[in-house]
């Protein structure tokens, strides 16, 4: 299928998909949750004009890890989700083979979104391209284009920007695989998210004290948290222990500082983030109040999600519930957003041995 029909075999997939998914026992009451098809990285998460904004890794044509589009939601309130307009299509040269992950920012007004245009060749190599598109008149997005080509001293798999404003620039960290195979991530700046330049490596496997830390670092997240400067990643290929790093990919996040000057950022260990065996491309965003919010994935790729059961409905994968980020004691703790207080229902009291109860009606 070229990517000029895409379109159209994604309004025909919605509307035959749809009611079979939405009828689904297993389709969510209020995760988020594809209406057809495999849904997987949040992105571009942002608090932009009064609405939180989520965009999502959508695959409408099926439950495959193919044809990705950058589907859209937004709240006013974090519970309450509409649909809007499909943002990203892999409709261009730059990004035919799938719109990847990135993120979102408030450049003078503007949502624009920056994300990983990939491209795959037929001799089975891959290169890729960090792109830019602005929100229209009409609520979709128009590309702008490539504003960084595949950096010297890494293989085709760099991707997934996450962009800030500090001081007088952009910055921008990316996943990267350098030439020895390791996973690195990169720190870029500018002055207007066109040009950009290459600070270096500031994590990543054998930097920092780590030892040997995976073959990819993917989704990147670098933000202040409580004075830390806080670094979210999913690391590929981390060697499983005994009780951490179970997931066939974890994700994991790094505490330390970070000076823009040097640049340098000084961290202590890798700390999985979520033990959980469904978690993956965490994403987070500054609340309009300040808080920092995540959302996750509810997912890991290349494990057993083809085994999941609503496949045969059709549609796969879901996002966790948003989640307030603190730190304590040095740990980056995690609880449900206070927003979500506004789902619960009355409250149910029962005592007496569990085996003994009636079970408790469904509201």
């Amino acid at each position: 299928m070229t990517t000029r029909t895409l379109l159209p075999a994604i309004l025909q997939a919605v509307m035959k998909g749809q009611p079979v998914a939405l009828s689904d026992r297993h389709y969510p009451r209020w995760h988020l949750a594809p209406v057809t098809g495999l849904m997987n990285d949040p992105n571009g998460f942002i608090h932009f004009q009064g609405r939180y904004h989520l965009f999502y890794q959508w695959n409408a044509l099926g439950c495959q890890h193919q044809h990705k589009c950058w589907g859209h939601w937004s709240s006013a309130d974090l519970t309450h989700w509409r649909h809007e307009p499909l943002a990203l299509m892999p409709d261009e040269e730059y990004d035919r083979s799938g719109c990847y992950s990135g993120s979102a920012v408030d450049d003078a007004g503007k949502l624009t979104l920056c994300y990983t245009g990939n491209v795959k060749f037929d001799d089975g190599t891959r290169t890729a391209w960090q792109c830019l598109a602005v929100q229209n008149a009409d609520g979709g997005f128009d590309k702008l284009g490539p504003v960084m080509p595949l950096p010297g001293g890494y293989t085709g798999h760099v991707r997934d920007p996450k962009v800030w404003r500090h001081a007088e620039h952009w910055y921008m960290v990316l996943g990267a695989q350098d030439l020895e195979l390791q996973g690195k991530v990169l720190l870029l700046r500018s002055v207007n998210l066109w040009n950009w330049e290459n600070l270096g490596e500031i994590a990543g496997s054998t930097l920092g004290g780590l030892g040997d830390a995976g073959y990819m670092w993917e989704c990147p997240d670098l933000f202040m948290l409580d004075g830390k400067a806080i670094l979210l990643c999913c690391p590929q290929g981390v060697a499983r222990e005994e009780k951490r790093f179970l997931n066939t990919y974890p994700s994991a996040y790094l505490c330390g500082e970070l000076d823009y000057e040097q640049p340098e950022y000084r961290h202590g260990p890798l700390v999985e983030l979520d033990a959980g065996f469904e978690f993956y491309a965490p994403q987070t965003t500054l609340a309009e109040d300040g808080r920092r919010l995540l959302i996750g994935w509810m997912g890991v790729p290349d494990g057993e999600e083809m085994l999941q059961p609503t496949v045969a409905q059709g549609w796969i994968h879901q996002m966790t519930c948003p989640r307030e980020l603190s730190l304590r004691d040095g740990l980056l703790c995690q609880q449900p957003a206070r927003e979500l207080a506004a789902l619960r229902g009355d409250e149910q009291r029962v005592e007496g041995a569990a085996s003994a109860l009636a079970p408790i009606a469904a509201k």
